[in-house]
């Protein structure tokens, strides 16, 4: 048997001296202080986790992995892997020059030798990657509204890895993997990718693609950037290492992958399968619905539930890996154990929880039975994610200058502190720019800048278990969204559209700006010389024409409670 899937593989790191000299030339270089997603895909190109890469994509490889899924020599490459950045620092950037790549804390990791520098169509990459170009796809809002406008491709010379301080004895390098399998005479390696915590349907499938592809057992979850809203990587490694002495310690390992999923679903699924044979593995599971973002903005499933199969088992020679595939495990109630759906007995009563449902469950502080996950689990994540009741929220306004926005704030933030129980504070726009954003203007970009302020302030308030209230005009979608997953990636969210029509917003301008932005002397005004893109599924709509104040504040109080955020009396 050839064992390719265990010899080292090439990394793109200079040895530990010329990376001493390499920092010091490096500090002379323009630099691009990378974000969370470039962090990522840098570390996996210097480790070999996505080689054959040896940088970030020229404009020739990227059209051809974006049309074909093939880098422009032909071999094999689903998903472009750009290094994406602004007009303003791309502007300064020629073919042929040396940028040092920085991690956020200004640590250079990396150098790059830059060969091309092109503008993008978004729209065609969102259409041909993702299948559609539709904002409801977090890895298509993620290209247009958080990627930079212009990308830069060439060669990437590795100085040092991103520094870990959490789980640093779980993550191995794609070699260090390929060498403890050799270590331990492994032959045969079925890796299975997960971006959720393991509950027992997770356990018996993984289970029966071990025995099926007589093979030991890699648990691989993706601890990068997954999907807005998913459950954060520390809670769910603490959940993967409280079940681990559930599987037999001499066939499974655990190993941490610092990935930035995309979300592609049956591309995807062929990357991921490229990144398993990279780190030694020699078969890969591939489930229900890989990778799928959920539903498009018609409601519907963006792929369909064996798509990722049917895609992978097309390219499978080429991957170079064998594919384990599985229906959804369901538990089967008279049987008291776990099936692939279509091997229910017929006539059994099938019992399954969503992840809806355990949201909901988790959230309501109700039971989730035996059957369905572990003890340790389930405590795990009821540490993490209590009931509403106990756990900070938002509460983001948003509406047209007059429209009562910062009145109702005021009204809600008295009746919340009279309730007692979680600190209220209110983030008000108007005071927010006079004390955080002072130096900003009014122009879209900087706009964009206060709310997205706004949004984190409140994101650690909410993570604190406080009460934030923001009240904002906050005109653009995109950035509300931002807003919005920046605070549920701690608690919950409750956007309010404050409807009040312009014209009555106009009647109650005391200090006359409408009627100066009408005559042109103010420019940029929002519902007058700029638009205002009004929210099209708020948690709540209110208006204020001829309604009082204390009436408006009780409709939030009202959706709180029915959202379980505060108790009812």
């Amino acid at each position: 048997m050839s064992l390719s899937n265990l010899t080292p593989i090439p990394e793109l790191f200079v040895s530990p001296e010329s990376a001493q000299k390499l920092k010091i030339e490096a500090g002379t270089l323009p630099s691009w202080d990378l974000t969370p997603r470039q962090i990522c895909d840098l570390e996996l190109l210097m480790n070999g986790g996505f080689n054959p890469l040896k940088g970030f994509l020229s404009q020739a490889d990227y059209d051809s992995v974006v049309e074909n899924m093939r880098l422009a020599d032909g071999t094999l490459w689903p998903m472009p892997i750009t290094l994406d950045v602004s007009e303003d620092f791309a502007a300064g950037i020629e073919p042929g020059q040396d940028i040092a790549l920085r991690d956020q804390e200004g640590v250079i990791l990396a150098i790059l030798s830059v060969t091309d520098r092109w503008t993008p169509d978004k729209a065609r990459e969102a259409e041909k990657v993702f299948g559609a170009d539709d904002l409801a796809h977090p890895g298509v809002n993620y290209l247009h509204h958080t990627a930079g406008k212009v990308y830069l491709g060439g060669p990437v010379t590795g100085i040092q890895q991103p520094v870990h301080y959490d789980f640093r004895g779980r993550r191995d390098t794609p070699n260090e993997l390929r060498a403890y399998f050799r270590k331990l005479g492994w032959r045969r390696i079925v890796a299975f990718q997960t971006r959720n915590p393991l509950h027992r349907a997770h356990q018996e499938l993984t289970f029966r693609a071990a025995r099926e592809a007589q093979a030991n057992l890699l648990i691989h979850p993706v601890v990068g950037m997954t999907k807005p809203g998913d459950v954060d990587h520390f809670t769910r490694v603490r959940c993967y290492e409280a079940v681990l002495d559930k599987y037999p310690q001499a066939t499974t390992t655990m190993s941490l992958l610092n990935l930035a999923m995309r979300m592609a679903g049956p591309r995807e699924a062929v990357w991921h399968g490229l990144i398993r044979k990279n780190h030694g593995c020699t078969h890969f599971i591939v489930g229900r619905d890989h990778a799928g973002p959920g539903k498009n903005s018609q409601g519907a499933d963006f792929y369909g539930p064996y798509e990722a199969q049917e895609l992978f088992k097309h390219y499978a020679d080429e991957i170079g890996i064998e594919m384990v595939d599985f229906k959804q495990m369901v538990y089967v109630q008279e049987k008291a154990q776990y099936f692939p759906v279509d091997e229910v007995p017929e006539g059994a009563t099938v019992l399954d929880i969503s992840g809806t449902e355990l949201r909901r469950r988790l959230r309501e502080g109700l039971d989730i039975p035996d059957w369905f996950s572990f003890p340790e689990v389930v405590g795990e994540l009821r540490r993490t994610s209590p009931p509403r009741a106990s756990q900070g929220f938002t509460v983001f306004f948003t509406g047209l200058s007059g429209s009562g926005k910062s009145t109702i704030a005021n009204a809600l933030m008295v009746k919340l502190m009279e309730m007692g129980g979680r600190p209220v504070t209110l983030l008000d726009g108007d005071v927010v720019r006079k004390h955080l954003s002072s130096e900003l203007g009014f122009s879209k970009e900087h706009r964009d800048i206060n709310i997205r302020r706004i949004g984190y302030v409140a994101s650690e308030i909410t993570k604190n278990g406080g009460i934030a209230i923001c009240a904002p005009i906050a005109p653009y979608t995109a950035t509300r969204r931002a807003v919005r997953e920046m605070i549920e990636a701690y608690g919950a969210f409750c956007e309010v559209h404050v409807a009040t029509p312009l014209e009555e917003c106009e009647k109650r301008d005391r200090k006359g700006l409408y009627r100066l932005a009408r005559e042109g002397k103010i420019k940029e005004f929002t519902g007058i010389s700029d638009p205002y893109e009004a929210p099209t599924a708020p948690e709540l709509s209110v208006d204020t024409t001829g309604v009082d104040v204390d009436n408006c504040a009780h409709q939030v109080i009202l959706k709180l409670e029915q959202m379980g955020l505060i108790a009812g009396n």
